[in-house]
């Protein structure tokens, strides 16, 4: 990474949820890269110890997915670092093709609760701190399908233009409080969470050589995050040119 992409994230703490795979693991490792200290989350001990010894960070096992399992990962986060992380990536997500008709209520209301309930519960436990002390950042990871209408994104989509919405709330509140909010917003990338569909298997979904990779994905989250501090990407829509 250039010298502009990683200015100021020396010595700088991030929180990084959902860093076992995918974006989150390829974040986690640049922030780690560029000298941030890295604390990362995700359900498997086992993985996100590993994770951790590999970008050089502490490993904080748990679930956002609800109030409590985020108040938990905030006090660790806090333990960690001495005090409430610099930068939290919002980046764990489930997904699931579906149509409406054919969606069952326990599917559609997991997709909420990963994609839109974590973000939030790990916000509101993290705002707080960041607003106090004048100065953080939030970057939420979004997809194509929060302002794109597809068919068989009933759930996701669902979750993920509430997602915008609730950025676009936070971007509002922060203004001018020194804390700075980003949302990304990926086209298809190529991570495990495409598996179970086979997309190279069916016309009706991109291909994956056409896919994002993750790091492309986290090489925008740290150039956003790398801005200078009167420097706000509030928003950041990418799509692969293959």
């Amino acid at each position: 990474m250039s010298a502009p992409e990683t200015s100021g994230l020396a010595g700088r703490s991030a929180l990084v949820i959902g860093a076992s795979r995918g974006i989150g693991l390829a974040v986690a490792r640049r922030l780690g890269e560029a000298g941030t200290r890295v604390a990362v989350v995700a359900r498997g001990d086992a993985e996100i110890h590993r994770v951790a010894e590999e970008v050089g960070g502490h490993a904080l096992p748990g679930d956002a997915a609800s109030p409590a399992g985020a108040a938990v990962l905030a006090r660790a986060a806090e333990a960690v670092f001495g005090g409430s992380p610099d930068i939290l990536v919002n980046s764990a997500g489930s997904f699931m093709l579906a149509p409406i008709a054919e969606t069952d209520p326990a599917d559609f209301q997991r997709q909420l609760i990963v994609n839109l309930g974590a973000p939030f519960f790990m916000m509101r436990e993290l705002l707080p701190a960041m607003l106090k002390r004048g100065s953080g950042h939030i970057v939420n990871v979004g997809s194509v399908a929060g302002r794109l209408s597809m068919p068989g994104n009933g759930a996701y989509g669902a979750s993920k233009f509430g997602l915008r919405g609730l950025h676009q709330v936070l971007a509002e509140e922060v203004r001018g409080t020194g804390v700075r909010a980003t949302l990304v917003e990926p086209s298809a990338t190529d991570t495990s969470l495409w598996d179970p569909f086979d997309p190279d298997g069916r016309p009706d979904l991109p291909s994956r050589a056409s896919m994002l990779s993750p790091d492309d994905v986290a090489r925008a989250i740290v150039f956003a995050i790398g801005q200078p501090a009167d420097v706000e990407l509030s928003l950041l829509a990418i799509r692969s040119a293959r």
